[in-house]
């Protein structure tokens, strides 16, 4: 009992110092516990940590990876640059090598070059002395070209005067021959004569004509007219080209001299430079007539007329202001003037006062020629006075208004009346007593036309027109060859009276006048007949003497 006692108590000490090892176990258990749950922890956060660097790194490596591979690249790329480089090196060396051997050779040349550079600037150092002189001696040059210039001007101007006044001493008729040019009507017409003649069966009109056609059509309707005096300018040579009896073709050449001939080309300013001279004799006490002749449509209303512009304006504008201005450049010598003017038409022998108020063929005009002051003076006609040239270009327009004009196939707008501007010019002088009386006669006579050419058999109006156009323009011609043969044989009688218009020129053409007459002649190959005639006609006339014209002055 003892004894189990003993090892109760031995099994009760065991089981208490068990249980003191338990719990001392327990509490170590549950601090291992807690320091195994701190290093849980602590290894979860190390495992954290760690994954974090690791996906850190990974994602360096990745970069490294990148860059690496982007530095392979660069590498890659600097090794062909680099070649290329060696390859452009290589190059530039043979480059540089062949340029030096270049340097050289232009190093040379260039040697070689100065030393010209040197021998040239010598040279353009005399050169300048050369243009210096040169200069010096064009300048000379010029200023004796100047003086020769004006020499040969006032010696042109001292022939004219010479030329005109040996003219008047011998009393002829001067002629003036002007041609006008081909107008664009003329090549119209001619074109529209084609198209009609080739337009096509169903009458559709062909093109118009290319510009090739048209220099054809010119050069067909344009006859051959030379000018072989380029100097004086006094011949006209007219040619045309015909068929022998034998079939062979032929040229045919008319040549004639007047006073002065005038191309196409001519402008108003240049024909009445020529006559300029008249227009001053008017205010020296002349008597003086101009008259333009020639067919129909050969331009003598636009010589004598002319445009609305002061370059186109004709000469009977033109010579109105020149008298006016001479007349005012004698002023400061004493003489004073007052001028009258008339404008008359000769119609179908019926004379006509173009400024009146009154209708044509009311009143009966009659024509009375003064013996003693040589003047021509028309009754019952309007006469006004002409304080201006702008007075006269109102009367020119009225006048041109009023005269007779028609329709023929000479010309769309022909004259059917011969026109006559008289412009009277009465001086005096209150320091000399002296007076002086001048008339300028401004004729433009109406076209000369064949009847059946004009185109007027049909029409009894303008069929008796033409005939007494035709009628006058030959009795002009009778009178001028009656005054050939007075020169030639001596006196013989004058058929003034045969018309209206010689008998209205009589003072014009018997030398009591400074007369000249300006053929107009048209550049037309259909005209040449009628402009052979009326150049032949001229000539006549270019013959004629009348006599020397006198001054109208009387002393007090």
């Amino acid at each position: 009992m003892s004894l189990e006692r003993q090892k109760v108590s031995e099994l009760q000490s065991n089981h208490l110092a068990l249980s003191r090892e338990l719990a001392a176990a327990k509490s170590a258990e549950l601090s291992h516990q807690r320091k195994l749950d701190a290093f849980d922890d602590e290894v979860s956060e190390l495992k954290k940590q760690h994954r974090r660097e690791v996906e850190e790194l990974e994602g360096e490596a990745r970069r490294k990876e990148r860059e690496c591979r982007e530095l392979k690249e660069d590498l890659r790329v600097c090794r062909e640059d680099l070649e290329r480089e060696r390859l452009s090196v290589s190059q530039l060396k043979a480059t540089i090598s062949h340029q030096s051997t270049a340097h050289l050779g232009l190093t040379t040349q260039n040697n070689a070059l100065q030393a010209q550079v040197h021998a040239i600037q010598s040279s353009l150092d005399l050169a300048h002395e050369t243009i210096s002189q040169l200069k010096l001696d064009l300048e000379t040059a010029e200023r004796k070209k100047g003086e020769l210039e004006r020499e040969v001007l006032e010696a042109e101007g001292v022939r004219r005067k010479l030329h005109n006044m040996v003219q008047e001493l011998k009393g002829n008729i001067r002629v003036f021959c002007r041609v006008r040019p081909v107008l664009p009507s003329d090549i119209s017409a001619a074109s529209s004569s084609t198209s009609s003649r080739s337009s096509t069966p169903n009458g559709v009109a062909p093109p118009s004509p290319s510009p090739e056609d048209l220099g054809r059509i010119r050069a067909e309707v344009q006859a051959s007219i030379e000018f072989p005096d380029k100097r004086d300018h006094k011949e006209i040579v007219l040619s045309s080209v015909s068929e022998s009896a034998t079939g062979q073709e032929r040229q045919e050449l008319w040549g004639f001299n007047f006073d002065r001939v005038f191309e196409p080309t001519s402008t108003q300013v240049e024909v009445f430079e020529e006559i300029s001279h008249l227009a001053q004799s008017c205010v020296d006490g002349y008597n003086v007539c101009i008259f333009a002749y020639g067919q129909t449509g050969s331009g003598k209303s636009w010589t004598m007329e002319g445009g609305s512009t002061d370059a186109t304006a004709g000469m009977i504008p033109r010579a109105v202001e020149q008298v006016f201005r001479a007349a005012e450049g004698l002023k400061h010598k004493g003489w004073e003037y007052t001028m009258e003017g008339q404008f008359l038409e000769i119609y179908n022998e019926t004379i006509n006062d173009l400024l009146g108020k009154h209708e044509f063929d009311k009143k009966k005009h009659e024509i009375k020629h003064d013996p003693k002051t040589h003047q021509t003076s028309i009754t019952e006609t309007t006469t006004i006075p002409l304080p201006s040239p702008t007075r006269v270009r109102s009367l020119l327009s009225l006048a041109a208004s009023r005269r007779s004009v028609a329709s023929t196939l000479m010309n769309e707008r022909s004259s059917r009346s011969h026109s006559i501007f008289i412009l009277r010019i009465t001086g005096k002088n209150a320091k000399t007593g002296e007076e002086s009386r001048g008339s300028l006669n401004l004729v433009d006579l109406a076209g000369s036309e064949r009847l059946k050419e004009s185109g007027v058999l049909g029409d009894r109006e303008r069929l008796k027109e033409t005939v007494n156009i035709n009628r006058s323009l030959s009795a002009l011609g009778d009178v001028v060859a009656a005054l050939g043969e007075k020169s030639e044989k001596g006196e013989k009688h004058i058929p003034y009276r045969n018309s209206k218009l010689t008998y209205l020129l009589q003072n014009s053409l018997s030398g009591n006048s400074k007369t000249l007459m300006i053929l107009n002649v048209s550049p037309l190959a259909a005209h040449l007949n009628e402009s052979l005639c009326s150049l032949r006609f001229a000539t006549k006339v270019n013959n004629t003497t009348i006599g020397t014209a006198k001054k109208q002055i009387k002393s007090s």
